[in-house]
């Protein structure tokens, strides 16, 4: 086991991805999943990530490299709320590296993202996580994120989604 270490700022950095990182993507993707036992739900690949990220622009990813060494990456992007009237920023994935972990590197890229929120003007970083990942939420609340408790997610995807899309719609009828 790796020795807990207080991480520098000079030992750990962050950087927005390139296209050159789209391997290393889809592998902290495929990590995430497995920690979350969610591993056959991935179908991402190399081109589907290229063409979301690179070329439509759809989510951007920061990746974090402790002494040059990937360790972990987040995965976002822009919402908006009706309400604030301003963009938000959605964080759809987070994660390090299971040995980097408890050194304050999630509390910083968090951090970071939450600089990146204010310099974009944003009213508001969030995210979705698991009920059943204690540590995590935890964690969450102790930088003063506060569970949604009251709301419900909701979606529609696979053959719900084609089916909801295919249906007659008569315009301005609800």
């Amino acid at each position: 086991m790796v020795d807990q270490l207080k991480v520098t700022d000079s030992s750990f950095i962050m950087r927005f991805a390139k296209q050159e990182d789209i391997a290393l993507i889809l592998y902290f993707i495929k990590e995430l999943a497995k920690y979350e036992d969610l591993l056959e739900q991935v179908v991402a690949t190399e081109q589907v990530l290229h063409k979301w990220l690179f070329e439509q622009k759809a989510a951007e990813v920061i990746i974090g490299e402790y002494e040059g060494r990937p360790v972990g990456f987040m995965l976002f992007f822009h919402n908006f709320s009706t309400f604030l009237g301003k963009a938000g920023i959605y964080l759809e994935d987070l994660y390090i590296e299971p040995h980097m972990r408890g050194r304050g590197l999630g509390k910083k890229m968090l951090k970071y993202l939450a600089q990146v929120a204010l310099e974009r003007k944003c009213g508001r970083l969030e995210w979705w996580c698991l009920d059943w990942n204690k540590s995590s939420i935890g964690f969450y609340k102790s930088l003063g994120a506060m569970p949604m408790d009251e709301w419900t997610v909701y979606r529609v995807s696979d053959e719900a989604l084609q089916k909801l899309a295919a249906e007659d719609n008569n315009r301005g009828q609800v």
